[in-house]
């Protein structure tokens, strides 16, 4: 299922509707994924629930419960916002349901639960522990539920799923990582700054370490864990570069972090420090444009949750194929970051500053 992302920059198309009723099959005979996504790759042997085994019929109405791991994170409404978007332009019925922390694993399980005794035909899933979600997961196919994970590139979830949508979450921070060691002339002292521990943190620092083994010069000298959030961005960060004033490379698992990063680096003076993200965060970019840091992998949220609904609706029509399906990534840095400011129909939250665009 891994893969190298097939391009380091995309333009942000507009998604090509797909009616909802069933549609027979393209020209080449073969499923065509929403632009501007790849063509699904298979899941892992066992990992695959059958869309063709669901409880709706076309032309039934539609209720998708999207699930994300919290409130507290733009990045997830911003997923959101693009899910709503294609719901509406579909004319299915949506809503959202999530824990305020990220860390609150038991309120997200608990609310799984509580869905899964209503009347929903899919759940677009995104979770910071799949084994503690996957007896739910498992509970939901078995009743008949459509369930995708959403930002996510897992190849075998532990328990079967029918269809997997996001980017590539190793390969988007292995191109970053790469930028990063050029930044440097491929000799620095590099920080982690870790997510909590599950699959995306694993991938997304990974996929750094992956880069920087081709650089022996960039050395980790220090690796600190936090909760995906600002508050513990800052506090790692802080501690981080008093115990390490060597560092002056840090790389994170999200610009949540990043964000509260570069926050502890300017109190401390080290605005010297270049730190990378990834997500695509509205406030992350306008940081970026600002100088306030140096770098994300922009991971197009809004079009992964418009990718997510409908391939969500295409497996509930029969026609979605199973497997992952890729959404696009980019490098972002203060040379291009206004191509993503200048397009705020694609931003969520909106943006907080004011910029002169074409």
């Amino acid at each position: 299922m891994k893969r190298t992302s097939r391009f380091l920059a995309v333009v942000l198309l507009v998604l090509v509707a797909v009616p909802v009723t069933l549609v027979s099959a393209q020209d080449d005979g073969g499923y065509k994924a929403p632009e501007p996504a790849f063509d699904p790759v298979p899941l892992a042997a066992g990992a695959q629930a059958d869309c063709a085994a669901l409880n709706w019929t076309p032309g039934d109405t539609v209720r998708i419960a999207y699930m994300p791991p919290a409130t507290e994170f733009n990045y997830y409404q911003a997923i959101g916002a693009g899910i709503e978007q294609k719901a509406e332009e579909l004319g299915v019925e949506t809503f959202m349901l999530a824990p305020q922390s990220g860390s609150d694993i038991a309120g997200q399980m608990g609310m799984i639960q509580d869905v899964l005794t209503q009347e929903v035909d899919a759940i677009i899933l995104s979770t910071h522990d799949e084994n503690a979600a996957a007896p739910l997961v498992e509970q939901a196919v078995e009743a008949g539920v459509a369930v995708i994970i959403i930002n996510s590139d897992i190849a075998n979830f532990p328990s079967p799923v029918h269809g997997v949508v996001g980017y590539s979450q190793r390969g988007g921070t292995f191109n970053l990582g790469h930028y990063a060691a050029g930044r440097s002339a491929g000799v620095a002292k590099v920080g982690v700054l870790e997510g909590l521990p599950g699959y995306h943190s694993t991938e997304r620092i990974g996929g750094f370490l992956d880069a920087f083994a081709y650089f022996p010069q960039m050395e980790v000298v220090a690796t600190l864990p936090t909760e995906w959030n600002v508050e513990t961005g800052n506090t790692a960060m802080t501690d981080m570069l008093q115990a390490n004033p060597e560092i002056t490379v840090v790389v994170t698992g999200n610009d949540y972090i990043a964000i509260g990063a570069a926050r502890a680096a300017r109190a401390l003076g080290r605005e010297d420090v270049l730190i990378y993200g990834n997500d695509g965060d509205t406030t992350g970019l306008e940081d970026i444009a600002a100088g306030t840091w140096t770098a994300t992998v922009n991971t197009t949220p809004f079009v992964m949750g418009q990718v997510g609904l409908q391939v969500t609706m295409d497996c509930l029509n029969g026609i979605y194929p199973g497997g992952w399906t890729e959404t696009p990534t980019v490098v972002v840095d203060a040379s291009n970051v206004m191509e993503y400011i200048c397009q705020p129909e694609k931003l969520f939250p909106p943006l907080a500053g004011e910029y002169d665009c074409p």
